[in-house]
C-alpha cells in the first residue's frame, strides 16, 4: 500500500527497520485492530490507551507496529527507554545475564550485577556524603519505600507533597499523588497524615500547613518532583527548591526528590535537582535507569538509611537481569547520551519557543534537556484547550509520530536520549504541521 500521509508530511529518514515514518492506510491496520479487539475483551478497563498502537518491535527511536507501520517515538515509553528501543549493548547485557543467573533475591543473597549497580547509583548522586541504595521493582515502590524510610528515620508521621504531583498509584504513594482526581477516586482512605500545597509555593508550608494543620516537628519529609512530570512538565523557579531545602534544614525534615521521570540524564544532568544546585536527603529513581527493564531505586545518605535488617525488602527488587540492563544503560548515558540530551534539549527549547510564536494555539514552552512541554490553548481566549490538544496528538500519530499528553492541556516531549538530529527535526516538523492542520 502507499503511504497514507499527505505530501506535507511524507518526508522520511532512513532507518534499519525501514523508511520512517511510514503509515500505510488508516490506523489501526487490520492486524492491530484484531489484536486490540482481543485485548479489550480481557484487559482491565483502568488501562488508558489513547492511540491504537500495537507494537511489534522497536529499535532506537523507531517503533514498528504489527501491520508494518513505523513511528518516530517522542515518548520513549513515558521516559523509560532512555537508550532507545533494544539498544544492542543493553540487549547484550540482558542476554548474557539471563544465561548465567535470572533470579536469586537480592534481599537475601549477593550477586555481582546488584553490587555494580548500587555502587554506580551511589556515585552519581552529587555531594560528599556517603550514600546507600535500596533497589525496588518500580517507581511507585521506590516512593513507598522512601515514605517508610522517612517515617522510620525521623520517628515522625506527617508527609508533605504538592498539587499536580504524581508519585504512583499504590496506597502509600497514592497519598502523595495529587495529579488527577480519578487516580484517587473511590480508593480512600489513602495513607493518612499527608498534606499538599501548590507546587512552587514553598511559603505555603510555613504560612498554611504549619499554622493550621501540623507542627513542623511532626513532619517526616517533603516529597517533590524537581521538574513536575504528569502534572504538566512544570519547571519551577530554582528558588522554590532552595526554599524547600531551607525549610527542611530549619525543622529537621527530610527532603525527598522524586526523579523517577526526570532522572537518569533526561534533563542533561543526572538529576533535575542539579539544575537548582540543591542536595536532597533521599533521591528516587526508576523509569530510564534500565531501558525498559523493571527496576527502581531509593538512594539516601548513609545516616538516613538507618533501618535494621528486615525493615524493607523485595523478592524481585534488584533482579539480576534488570540490574545488568541498568549497569549497561547508565554507562551509555554517562558516555554518550547525557551530552546528547543537553545538546538536543537546547535545540528543542528554541524550537518550541519558535512554534509558540508561530501558532497562537501553543503557549508556555518550557523544559530542561529532553523533558519539555508546551500548552495548547484557545487562540481567542487563551484558556486551556484539552480537546484541541487531543486533536493535535491524534493528527501527529496519524502522521507517524508518537507523542503523549500531560497535565490538563500540555504536550510532552520526552524522546529517547539517543535520538538523532535528523529524527528529531523531522518529528518536530510533523508536529508543526499537525498543529497547523488541527487548529
Amino acid at each position: 500500500m502507499t503511504d497514507a500521509r499527505d505530501s506535507n508530511t511524507a518526508r522520511t529518514i532512513d532507518h534499519p527497520l525501514g523508511p520512517t515514518p511510514h503509515v500505510a492506510g488508516s490506523l489501526p491496520g487490520p492486524n492491530a485492530a484484531a489484536m486490540i479487539e482481543r485485548d479489550e475483551r480481557r484487559s482491565s478497563p483502568s488501562n488508558t490507551r489513547d492511540f491504537p498502537l500495537v507494537a511489534a518491535r522497536g529499535l532506537g527511536s523507531v517503533i514498528e507496529d504489527v501491520d508494518g507501520n513505523r513511528f518516530l517515538d517522542f515518548a520513549a515509553g513515558i521516559a523509560v527507554c532512555s537508550t532507545g528501543h533494544c539498544h544492542p549493548r543493553v540487549v547484550e547485557a540482558i542476554e548474557k545475564q539471563a544465561r548465567s543467573l535470572i533470579h536469586l533475591c537480592g534481599s537475601d543473597f549477593f550477586y555481582p550485577p546488584m553490587v555494580e549497580l548500587i555502587e554506580k547509583l551511589a556515585s552519581i548522586v552529587p555531594g560528599s556524603q556517603p550514600q546507600r541504595v535500596l533497589l525496588t521493582n518500580s517507581g511507585t515502590e521506590a516512593v513507598e519505600a522512601a515514605f517508610k524510610l522517612s517515617r522510620h528515620h525521623s520517628k515522625r508521621k506527617w508527609v508533605i507533597a504538592f498539587y499536580g504531583a504524581f508519585h504512583g498509584r499504590t496506597m502509600g504513594s497514592l497519598g502523595l499523588t495529587c495529579s488527577k482526581y480519578k487516580q484517587r477516586a473511590h480508593f480512600g482512605p489513602v495513607v493518612p497524615m499527608t498534606a499538599h500545597v501548590a507546587y512552587g509555593d514553598a511559603a505555603a508550608i510555613e504560612n498554611t500547613l504549619f499554622r493550621y494543620k501540623m507542627a513542623p516537628d511532626e513532619v517526616a519529609a517533603i516529597f517533590v518532583e524537581a521538574l513536575q512530570g504528569e502534572g504538566g512538565y512544570v519547571v519551577p523557579d530554582p528558588k522554590f527548591l532552595h526554599d524547600l531545602r531551607a525549610i527542611c534544614d530549619k525543622h529537621g525534615i527530610l527532603l525527598v526528590c522524586d526523579e523517577i521521570q526526570s532522572g537518569a540524564g533526561r534533563t542533561g544532568k543526572w538529576f533535575a535537582f542539579e539544575h537548582a544546585g540543591i542536595q536532597p536527603d533521599i533521591v528516587l529513581m526508576a523509569k530510564g535507569i534500565a531501558s525498559g527493564m523493571p527496576i527502581g531505586a531509593v538512594i539516601a545518605r548513609e545516616d538516613v538509611m538507618d533501618w535494621p535488617p528486615g525493615a524493607q525488602g523485595s523478592t524481585f527488587g534488584g533482579n539480576p537481569v534488570a540490574c545488568a540492563a541498568a549497569v549497561a544503560t547508565l554507562d551509555l548515558i554517562e558516555k554518550e547520551y547525557l551530552a546528547n540530551a543537553r545538546d538536543l534539549g537546547a535545540v528543542l527549547q528554541d524550537r518550541l519557543k519558535s512554534l509558540a510564536a508561530k501558532h497562537k494555539v501553543l503557549a508556555k514552552p518550557r523544559g530542561l534537556g529532553l523533558m519539555c512541554g508546551i500548552d495548547v490553548v484557545n487562540p481567542s481566549t487563551g484558556a486551556d484547550d484539552p480537546a484541541m490538544r487531543d486533536r493535535i496528538l491524534q493528527r501527529v500519530f496519524a502522521d507517524g509520530v508518537i507523542m503523549l499528553p500531560c497535565g490538563e492541556t500540555a504536550v510532552r516531549f520526552c524522546p529517547p536520549l539517543c535520538m538523532t538530529r535528523d529524527e528529531f527535526d523531522l518529528g518536530l516538523d510533523i508536529f508543526d504541521h499537525a498543529v497547523a492542520q488541527s487548529s
